[in-house]
Parts: structure tokens; C-alpha cells; sequence
């Protein structure tokens, strides 16, 4: 069975910094793109942050400049860097994964539980 476990979230004040770690785990065959959304109360999920096997990244144009998404393919695990935190990114933050687990030939999509972040003062 493939999980993917959030850590990293909280509270911060605007101009903070947060940093969000998403690790893969269980039969996994192997990895494709990896990715970040977020969630606001009332609204829809948005690609906050995607990067694919050979590191190729992009970002919601919201977050250019102030989030940096990165992975360790060693580990299984994504990150997603915040800086210069406001208070709009306020949101739950998924991790979404491709994976091919172990003995199947096709890829799944898979989520991870969800991480609050709020920035407020």
C-alpha cells in the first residue's frame, strides 16, 4: 500500500517561513512528477508547486519567487520551501504523488492527508 505522509505545517506571521516535507512510502516501483496544492476554506485545489522525476519545476504564478520545490529521490520525499509567507497562502497544503507501485503496470495518483498552514499575525 503507497502513502504519502505531510509534516511541516503550522502557524507563522507574514514575512515567515514554513517548510513542508512530503514522504512516499510503502511498494513502490518508481516515482514520477511530484507536487504541491493548496486548499482554502471556499474555494477550489490549486497547483501550488509540481517537479518532475529529472527535476523540471513549475509554480502557480501567486508563489514565483517566494516558494522552491525540491525532492530527494533517495527518500521518496518532497519539499516545498515557503519564504516571504502572506497572509493568502493561508490553506491546507496536499502533497500529490505519480506513482507505479511495485507489480502493476500503469500509474496512480496519490494524496497525502493534508498540512495547515495559516500566516497571520
Amino acid at each position: 500500500q503507497v502513502q504519502l505522509v505531510e509534516s511541516g505545517g503550522g502557524l507563522v506571521q507574514p514575512g515567515g517561513s514554513l517548510r513542508l516535507s512530503c514522504a512516499a512510502s510503502g511498494s513502490i516501483f518508481s516515482i514520477n512528477a511530484m507536487g504541491w496544492y493548496r486548499q482554502a476554506p471556499g474555494k477550489e485545489r490549486k497547483l501550488v508547486a509540481r517537479i518532475t522525476s529529472d527535476s523540471n519545476t513549475n509554480y502557480a504564478d501567486s508563489v514565483k519567487g517566494r516558494f522552491t520545490i525540491s525532492r530527494d529521490n533517495a527518500k521518496n520525499t518532497v519539499y516545498l520551501q515557503m519564504n516571504s509567507l502572506k497572509p493568502e497562502d493561508t490553506a491546507v497544503y496536499y502533497c500529490n504523488a505519480l506513482i507505479q507501485p511495485m507489480g502493476l503496470n500503469s500509474r496512480y495518483n496519490y494524496w497525502g492527508q493534508g498540512t495547515q498552514v495559516t500566516v497571520s499575525s
